[in-house]
């Protein structure tokens, strides 16, 4: 079997990196190991900048429509009481939206299905094989050869260790237990309603918990002994471990009904030092794993689809310029090293038997946070919004997302972000700063309209994953600068 680029893993990253592949028009198939979908809720926070990008694409409206009910409540620091407050970015979605990881993977799967993509489950991959000019994948029997690889196959990447790569990092010191289950009987200690983290977390009985309502009798139950003891990773989760710390952090009126699912991980932090190996490009938890702290891995993963998936386009159809591929690490390793750095800060202040100091530090964090500026700052790095990539440039704006703004185009009203439904770039020219003639390469859609918000400039270049490559303040001709960018950043000149 041939395809243009295969896909190991059909988790979050890997279904949006499809969805990015077949929207460009490249030939995709991704190879799942699991003979189907498991419906666990796993990773079930979509965090702002997130949101954002779901909705250049139109992924957005469905997985709202599969939104658990939650309290319009801010993102969190370590489950710290002080709810991130968002809106200073500038952003239409500025909470967490909950929605359950099978049900975003359902929803990516149908968009990459309906694309073209071929998702073939109960493939575990054997043996990787790559060389100059592509990959060679061997999967139960099945041969697949393609141009490129995408690794998005999680933490214990089986593309990782065929390929004999380092996972340098911590290996993990304590250990807890998530479960989807369904109560019996609930108790007036059992939240009502998804709200801020501070609300959901309890301690009790030698256990710290967390327990969050997914409607109707269903919950997402993670707990750990404040005593770490000696259980192995691999021992199965059994019915009367998760009733004990029911029963333990929530009261004997609590009681287990069934378990869904249950499994035991640890806050263990690696990262890939390189997530490109020739013809082999990693994303995901594949390329890194932290402390499940601020619902930040599956973010991190869809993000990482994100940058990856219009660069390996355009390199797959020859029209990317020189080191365009290349710069999906440049970009996203420091993110990734980013949160890895913050999670493990938030492991220090989460501690649920914190020390003397641990609980004194804890108190002055919080006592910040309360701070307008810091808590900005924080809301920002939780969240994605205050992220900005290094791309040369003189103007302020250059790296940075583009919010969301309403304009007035020849059509009609619009909003900027639907023009990106087709996986283009987007040259907006605000006033007339672009000559109508000017040629552009196919790829790269010229949008003249007005704002009535001060978007920070007369013309910018925004690439297809919304970040800001070009812009320029006046309406003089900048013609010689902007190709420069449309050459360095996005496709090469007709």
């Amino acid at each position: 079997m041939e395809t243009e680029v295969a896909i190991v893993g059909a988790g979050p990253t890997g279904l949006m990196l499809a969805c990015e592949l077949a929207l460009a028009g490249v030939e995709t198939l991704v190879l799942e190991k699991l003979p189907r979908p498991i419906e666990q809720v796993k990773g079930g926070a979509i965090q702002p900048r997130t949101a954002e990008l779901l909705e250049l694409r139109g992924a957005l409206e469905p997985l709202l429509h599969r939104a658990v009910l939650r309290d319009a409540a801010g993102g969190h620091f370590a489950a710290l009481p002080v709810p991130l407050d968002c809106t200073p970015w500038q952003t239409k979605h500025p909470y967490p939206i909950a929605v359950p990881q099978w049900e975003i993977e359902e929803v990516l799967e149908e968009r990459a299905t309906a694309a073209g993509v071929r998702v073939l489950r109960g493939t575990a991959v054997s043996g990787v094989e790559s060389d100059d000019d592509g990959v060679v994948v061997s999967a139960d029997g099945l041969e697949v050869r393609a141009r490129y690889l995408a690794a998005c196959d999680g933490g214990h990447s089986s593309v990782r260790k065929l390929l004999g790569l380092a996972f340098p990092g911590r290996p993990g010191t304590h250990q807890a237990v998530l479960a989807d289950i369904r109560l019996s009987t609930v108790s007036s200690l059992v939240p009502q309603q998804m709200g801020h983290m501070s609300t959901l977390t309890r301690q009790g009985g030698g256990y710290w918990a967390m327990l969050a309502p997914l409607g109707g009798d269903r919950y997402r139950f993670t707990f750990g002994q404040t005593e770490q003891g000696d259980t192995d990773r691999d021992t199965p989760v059994v019915h009367e471990e998760i009733a004990a710390a029911l029963r333990a952090v929530y009261g004997h009126e609590t009681t287990l009904g069934t378990v869904d699912n249950a499994s035991r991980f640890t806050d263990a932090t690696r990262q890939l030092e390189h997530y490109r190996a020739g013809r082999v490009l990693f994303a995901g938890d594949a390329a890194h794993i932290h402390p499940p702290l601020g619902g930040q891995g599956l973010n991190l993963g869809i993000q990482d689809a994100f940058n990856l998936g219009w660069k390996l386009a355009a390199t797959v159809q020859g029209r990317a310029p020189s080191g365009l591929l290349d710069s999906y690490h440049t970009e996203r390793h420091p993110v990734g090293g980013q949160v890895l750095h913050h999670t493990s800060a938030q492991r220090v202040l989460a501690d649920p038997n914190p020390s003397e100091d641990v609980a004194a530090l804890r108190d002055i964090f919080i006592d910040l946070l309360r701070l307008p500026d810091s808590n900005r700052h924080i809301a920002g790095l939780m969240s994605g919004l205050s992220l900005r990539y290094p791309l040369s440039g003189d103007h302020l704006l250059t790296g940075q997302r583009m919010p969301d703004a309403d304009l007035i185009t020849e059509a009609g009203p619009t909003r900027l972000s639907t023009l990106f439904g087709s996986g283009h770039a987007v040259l907006l020219d605000l006033a007339g700063t672009v000559p109508a003639d000017l040629r552009l390469p196919p790829r790269v859609d010229l949008v003249q309209a007005s704002c009535t918000d001060d978007l920070g400039a007369a013309a910018l270049l925004i690439r297809p994953d919304g970040y800001v490559c070009w812009a320029a303040d006046s309406s003089a001709s900048h013609e010689k600068t902007l190709l420069a960018a449309i050459a360095t950043n996005i496709a090469e000149l007709p």
